[in-house]
């Protein structure tokens, strides 16, 4: 936005400029990004005061000027036009996140750029941060960051990329019916992804088909002649389907299908177009993701080619080596039924992977996995089930419905009131060559046992 004007800034905003007497602050030129708080606000942001629960943001607006920020926009009860003699632009709205999202909106048109939008049930931050790694080679590309596909973080990372962004690969998460949609027209995807249709936020949306539906507002959204990315043969999604959008399957039987794998070498069937990637990655769900990738790359009019240097956001399934030849599968930043079963096949596959070694004991801390609804207590039965499948050796359940997955595990389980419990028993009972796996819901605060394990034994690097 640095080309923008203040009032030009404010207009897109909705919103209303504050005039200071004898300033033309339309020759400040436009900020570079936008921030929700008051720390990170230094030159070149715009400082948005959100009404909280908690804390009003407007009420930290000239702390915000004062350490350098470019301008505020805040509810008028908090305007001062004068800054309390501080430089910088200040705007008001009645609705702050509401004008954060249309100057989201004004500028992804300003912009011009290609926007693919990824949600699912799981799997939708790999299949981002595997959309970086495919197209980064050949385009000028902006993901979003972590945990940024609420309704504030999204408009957040439209607004941080720089003029000259080609694709925008923006994730959005959802907690209930309309929020995909809410998403969808703040950032007018060009290409929808949708990763993945399994039994999460069941305890708000009352079961799989409406969590389709939800999933499926990003489809909607779509204008006619755009690519929807899609599952193959997901009987759920079925009905959302649009003959005046183009859909592309991706996965076993799909337009877009692994052929066969040659170690690191896959080749990939893309709607008759062979395409061969080089990965160091063996999750079969990753690879699967991989699919979908491929699929809303071409959509951008990308061929992905040779080695794809995937780097997983944190707490997402990070491979990281600790001393004593200990192997931690990082997957701790949320989990559901599917995400666990994938989550398991890591684990036993990483612990297979060097059979001619030294057999690796396999450990799962594995946590409750929260909005499930009134089934939630047989998910977790089963959990433990699919974890001794899987041959897990050691298991430490963490919560009140994990301890379920304990019960029906048997011998070999431990059960832990909290993260911190757990973090306690883990590293008293790892032993050498160890390969644990840590994953629950995020409510659980399992980075902590994370966070125990590198900081007790941490050696080498995570990759």
């Amino acid at each position: 936005m640095r080309s923008w004007s203040a009032t030009r800034l404010a207009d897109a905003a909705g919103a209303r400029l504050l005039a200071d007497a004898g300033v033309d602050v339309d020759a400040w030129g436009g900020p570079e990004r936008a921030v929700i708080d008051s720390r990170q606000a230094a030159p070149g942001a715009l400082f948005v005061g959100l009404p909280g629960t908690r804390a009003d943001g407007g009420a930290f607006a000239v702390e915000a000027l004062a350490a350098g920020a470019w301008g505020v926009l805040t509810t008028p009860a908090h305007a001062r036009s004068d800054g309390c003699g501080t430089p910088g632009v200040w705007i008001t709205a009645e609705d702050p996140l509401a004008a954060l999202q249309r100057l989201a909106t004004a500028w992804r048109r300003d912009l011009g750029a290609q926007v693919i939008g990824v949600t699912g049930s799981t799997g939708k931050t790999s299949t981002k941060d595997l959309l970086r790694a495919v197209l980064a080679p050949h385009r000028r590309i902006v993901a979003s960051r972590a945990n940024f596909n609420t309704e504030i973080g999204l408009p957040l990372e439209l607004l941080a990329a720089p003029a000259g962004t080609e694709v925008v690969v923006l994730e959005m998460g959802m907690r209930g019916a309309g929020q995909i949609a809410e998403l969808a027209a703040i950032a007018e995807p060009d290409v929808a992804v949708i990763v993945s249709i399994g039994p999460v936020h069941v305890e708000r949306l009352g079961g799989v088909e409406q969590i389709a539906a939800a999933k499926a507002e990003l489809i909607a959204a779509l204008a006619p002649g755009a690519t929807a990315v899609v599952p193959a043969g997901e009987p759920l999604l079925a009905p959302h389907l649009r003959t005046d959008v183009h859909t592309v399957t991706f996965g076993e039987a799909g337009d877009i299908r692994l052929l066969g794998s040659d170690g690191e070498r896959l080749a990939i069937d893309a709607g008759g177009e062979p395409i061969e990637l080089v990965v160091d990655f063996t999750q079969p769900h990753l690879r699967r993701n991989l699919l979908a990738a491929v699929g809303a790359a071409l959509a951008v009019g990308v061929t992905p080619a040779g080695r794809v240097a995937l780097e997983l956001s944190p707490g997402r399934g990070q491979r990281i080596a600790l001393a004593d030849g200990i192997t931690l599968l990082d997957d701790s930043y949320n989990a559901n039924p599917m995400s666990m079963q994938a989550a398991l096949e890591h684990l036993a596959a990483t612990a297979a992977a060097e059979a001619a070694g030294p057999p690796r004991r396999r450990v799962a801390v594995l946590g409750d996995m929260l909005e499930l609804g009134p089934t939630e207590r047989e998910y977790h039965a089963e959990l433990g089930r699919r974890a001794r499948a899987a041959g897990v050796e050691l298991l430490i359940a963490v919560g009140p419905l994990a301890a379920l997955a304990a019960k029906s595990f048997g011998a070999g389980a431990r059960a832990a009131a909290d993260a911190a419990e757990a973090a306690a028993i883990t590293g008293e009972l790892l032993a050498p060559g160890d390969v644990v796996l840590v994953k629950a819901s995020r409510g659980i605060g399992l980075e902590a046992v994370c966070r125990a394990l590198r900081d007790r034994r941490a050696e080498g690097a995570s990759r």
